[in-house]
């Protein structure tokens, strides 16, 4: 099989219009980990996802896979003073609520959105490629973001 190259402008085409959402914008007002907003978070996580699937030639669909990683922690609230210990659990299933009410979404995007923090969320499983990638990439940046790129 041919490995097909990497176009740059593609990524940008396929997440232009999602990210001039207002809804979408108002991620950059929340902080994810360090000094990282939500927004930058989640454009990192849907950048990551789409070299993963590029570099290793996997088939997915690629509007779907970054739909779902743009929307993957669209939970809209700053967690580090929420006060919810387990936010890690909570928030894919208010991700995906807070999205449902602002977006029509597939059953692929719901997955990528649902099961992003498996294995912790044990019984939201990946159940598709985009789901899986999404969820790995998500792992690569938040620990980038988290050891490499804290506040000083």
């Amino acid at each position: 099989m041919m490995k097909r190259t990497i176009k740059p402008q593609e990524f940008n085409d396929h997440i232009r219009e999602l990210l001039k959402d207002p809804k979408i914008v108002r991620m950059k007002d929340y902080t994810q980990h360090g000094n990282i907003s939500t927004y930058k978070h989640c454009l990192r996580v849907a950048r990551k996802s789409y070299d993963i699937a590029h570099k290793m030639n996997i088939r997915i669909n690629m509007k779907e896979m970054l739909k779902g990683a743009i929307l993957h922690d669209y939970f809209l609230y700053d967690w580090h003073y929420k006060g919810d210990k387990l936010h890690g659990y909570h928030h894919p299933h208010i991700a995906l609520r807070n999205a449902l009410m602002d977006f029509k979404l597939t059953e692929r995007e719901k997955n990528i959105i649902k099961s992003h923090m498996w294995p912790l969320t044990l019984t939201h499983i990946p159940k598709c490629r985009e789901a899986f990638i999404v969820c790995l990439a998500d792992k690569i940046c938040s620990l980038e973001e988290t050891v490499k790129m804290r506040k000083h």
